[in-house]
């Protein structure tokens, strides 16, 4: 197997809560939108972001699946200064998201972030490390400490 993520899809307790924070609070543009289903967010080169109407998501795995919960996942997204980190949590509070934690210094490298949770509880950090950055193909640099393979 590839190591390589196409999809990630989350259960989501109130589908049309999701749409409306995602497409008409941030903006984001659905690449697929099936109305009580699921609606699915194209968020980078060959990755998409799904939310799947938990009852729906429970249907689809056969039942085999009874919570589901998204706590200890966090998505994150990375931008190029604190200043952006303030705009962006900002701009997701005002959109209807709750306040996880204030953008503050993160000292272990060099970096600043803040988090918030989407109207289902769906954490995401807004980060700037100087360290990140992305080359022309796709491949990530975390900065200092990564290990080479």
């Amino acid at each position: 197997m590839e190591q390589r993520t196409h999809f990630v899809t989350l259960a989501t307790p109130d589908l049309d809560a999701s749409r409306r924070f995602y497409r008409d609070g941030l903006g984001w543009v659905p690449l697929a939108d099936v109305p009580g289903e699921i609606v699915f967010f194209q968020t980078g080169p060959g990755l998409v972001l799904g939310f799947f109407e938990e009852s729906k998501f429970r249907e689809d795995m056969d039942g085999a699946v009874s919570s589901t919960s998204t706590t200890g996942v966090t998505l994150s997204h990375n931008v190029g200064s604190p200043g952006e980190v303030d705009a962006l949590v900002d701009a997701a509070v005002r959109a209807g998201a709750r306040l996880v934690k204030s953008p503050r210094p993160v000292p272990v490298f060099d970096g600043y972030h803040g988090h918030f949770a989407d109207p289902n509880g769906v954490v995401w950090e807004v980060c700037h490390n100087p360290g990140w950055s992305v080359d022309d193909a796709g491949r990530v640099s975390l900065g200092a400490g990564e290990e080479s393979n």
